[in-house]
């Protein structure tokens, strides 16, 4: 009698082993998959800010040779040709110098 229920208790423990082994295939399919996602996304994210650096780095070497009063009347022509953006931008600078300062003065 033992050994028949020494074999239904093996079969039921080597189905229990086989169901993990799915389950461990199927999630290290899926960690790899959104590995790869996520490498991905990074590249990209990489790229993007590599050409935005380079555009930035562009913007400063045409602002360090000009005086300030030239970029003051080109700031002032950008303004009224477009207001909108002028004022959010503004706005963005605004609430970012306010972040910094307020942060400055938390005691902790």
């Amino acid at each position: 009698m033992q050994g028949v229920t020494g074999n239904a208790e093996s079969d039921s423990n080597q189905s229990l082993v086989c169901g993990s082994e799915t389950r461990m295939s199927e999630f290290s399919d899926s960690a790899q998959d959104y590995g790869k996602k996520i490498a991905d996304a990074a590249s990209r994210a990489s790229d993007y800010i590599e050409q935005k650096a380079g555009v930035l780095g562009d913007k400063v070497k045409d602002l360090y040779g000009k005086d300030f009063r030239e970029i003051a009347d080109e700031a002032k022509d950008y303004a009224r040709r477009k207001p909108g953006h002028a004022i959010l931008i503004a706005a963005g600078a605004g609430l970012f110098l306010g972040f910094l300062l307020r942060n400055g003065r938390r005691v902790f």
